[in-house]
């Protein structure tokens, strides 16, 4: 039978594995990256960092998809909205994510943007409308591309298209791994991202890098197990990759969703906000299915315009990277707060900077929240 989520927030439950892993303790200073915005706000609401032994520091990465958005694409969406006419459709999240403009603003402006719950529902938007072209401002990891991917192939109408702004993680990883300044011992690798696609693609990189990596889910006690792991792993000078979240991540993940994508994307370069330009993180739309490819249909190619990755003082590029802490920058819980983001790492709902604000003692290194969190626990 099934396990009920409930045991892995379970007070009792995760003090014995913090305990747990508080025993195992390390020779050495351990640095850990999960690559996770929902890893980022799990741990911070239950203030796991409180319960870390001093010698374990968990930082948070590129997990953000909407943050890692380069604003040269947001700058095309608004164009399409404002200069085209057309209706963009896009997730909540990219709203007021920082371009040349935001897409609020384009939309207090005057172009046509629409808030979406999935790429099924932009579809429907085209049917409905088949006057409008309607695109699809599509964002996000292997998640929410398989999604992507089937609205593609379900034969939508010829005023729909896609802006692919889609993201692959294992080979970024790889950059990181490589980073100058950034020293990582292993990742905690984000369960639902494998639950698509299987643990074999990041086979590679614990080959390249010896970087060992455990695959974690998101109840408190999900994340203490794969640290588990990944503390036994460093501890004994392994690498290997270990599955701390059976009860959703399979062998080969769901086949059918990652033939989706391969007949739905190709992958080629793409850049990432703070990370530049990294080789074969990005899903075009196929060849085959061009006629809805908006970069193809409204003749996109060479018109992106160079904008700055953060405004003046933000910290966000750095902080997606693992180079600063929410708490390093100025603007933070000052002028930059969810009602004022100067960066995206605070508009996401999967921010590192939003999750430090709503949970500020838990969030930081060397918090003190307890294992009991007072809104309930973690989700």
């Amino acid at each position: 039978m099934p396990v009920p989520d409930e045991i892995f927030r379970d007070p009792v439950r995760l003090a014995k594995f913090a305990d747990r892993l508080l025993r195992h303790g390390s020779t050495r200073a351990l640095v850990f990256m999960h690559v996770c915005g929902t890893h980022e706000h799990a741990i911070a609401r239950a203030g796991l960092r409180s319960l870390l032994p001093d010698s374990l520091r968990i930082i948070a990465g590129p997990g953000c998809p909407v943050c890692v958005c380069p604003p040269e694409e947001i700058d095309l969406a608004a164009r399409l909205a404002l200069e085209a006419g057309v209706v963009v459709a896009t997730f909540g999240d990219m709203l007021r994510v920082p371009g040349r403009i935001s897409l609020a603003e384009a939309r207090s402006r005057g172009g046509d943007i629409r808030v979406v719950a999935s790429a099924a529902a932009a579809v429907e938007i085209a049917r409905h409308e088949p006057g409008r072209e309607v695109v699809l401002f599509a964002v996000g990891f292997e998640t929410t591309a398989c999604t992507t991917a089937a609205a593609l192939l379900a034969h939508p109408p010829d005023n729909f298209s896609i802006l692919s702004a889609h993201r692959l993680i294992p080979p970024a990883l790889e950059a990181l791994a490589g980073m100058e300044g950034l020293a990582l011992d292993g990742f905690l690798l984000p369960g639902h991202v494998l639950a698509v696609t299987g643990p074999e693609p990041y086979d590679r990189f614990v080959r390249l890098t010896g970087r060992p990596c455990a695959v974690a889910g998101f109840e408190p006690v999900d994340i203490l197990l794969g640290l588990e792991s990944l503390v036994r792993m460093a501890n004994a000078g392994e690498a290997g990759l270990v599955n701390a979240y059976p009860r959703a991540v399979r062998p080969g993940g769901n086949s059918r969703a990652v033939e989706a994508m391969a007949r739905a994307f190709t992958v080629g370069d793409a850049r990432w906000r703070g990370l530049g330009t990294i080789p074969g993180t990005g899903l075009d739309v196929h060849p085959e299915r061009q006629r809805h490819d908006a970069r193809h249909r409204f003749a996109l190619a060479g018109e992106t315009i160079a904008v700055p990755d953060d405004a003046p003082g933000c910290l966000c590029s750095r902080v997606m990277i693992g180079l600063a802490e929410p708490e390093d920058c100025s603007l933070f819980g000052t002028v930059c707060t969810p009602e004022t983001p100067h960066g995206p790492c605070m508009v996401s709902a999967e921010g590192t900077c939003r999750s430090r604000h709503l949970y500020p003692a838990a969030g930081s290194v060397g918090g003190t929240r307890t294992v009991t969190d007072r809104e309930g626990g973690a989700s």
